[in-house]
């Protein structure tokens, strides 16, 4: 009938785009997240007479940080892809938790270059024990602001399609 109201798009179909979608702008935020990391860190360390660094030691430390940037997009476009290509059902994890694995990359840059873990309270060593710099993002929006409307939107696919599928 002309004029009609449009069937519904399919909540599973509705959540695999949501999921490529976030998946993609994730690998697109991680590298910078990556480098900003290293280098908020490393800034403040050398910012103290302990850790005093010349031009061409930042130049190597930041080099560093964008290879490890590259590296996590490697390490975890493939695990996260993977999570957010599986059915509703079948997703054991969250995108934020896989995101959150990314912090080894930038604490092997500063572990490699000598900077001190920082202090952290006693709940936030326990939830993220191998986090030395207090790195791991709260929200995939802490990652980069541009993540926080497909993080949204997959979150509601992923209600959406579980709603369909189990009911209310």
């Amino acid at each position: 009938m002309a004029g009609g109201p449009e069937e519904p798009e399919n909540p599973d179909a509705v959540l695999a785009r949501a999921g490529a979608d976030l998946a993609a702008a994730v690998l697109v935020a991680l590298p910078g997240w990556v480098v900003s990391s290293v280098r908020s860190i490393f800034e403040a360390w050398t910012a103290s007479p302990a850790g005093a660094a010349g031009a061409a030691e930042r130049l190597a430390v930041l080099e560093g940080a964008r290879e490890a940037g590259a590296r996590a997009v490697a390490g975890i476009g493939p695990v996260l892809a993977d999570l957010l290509g599986r059915d509703v059902d079948a997703q054991p994890t969250t995108p934020l938790a896989v995101v959150r694995t990314a912090v080894s990359y930038p604490t092997a840059v500063l572990r490699a270059v000598g900077v001190p873990p920082i202090e952290r309270d006693a709940v936030a060593t326990g939830m993220f024990p191998d986090d030395d710099y207090g790195l791991t993002p709260a929200t995939l929006a802490a990652l980069d602001p541009t993540l926080k409307d497909p993080a949204l939107i997959w979150g509601v696919a992923k209600a959406l399609a579980h709603r369909r599928r189990h009911g209310a």
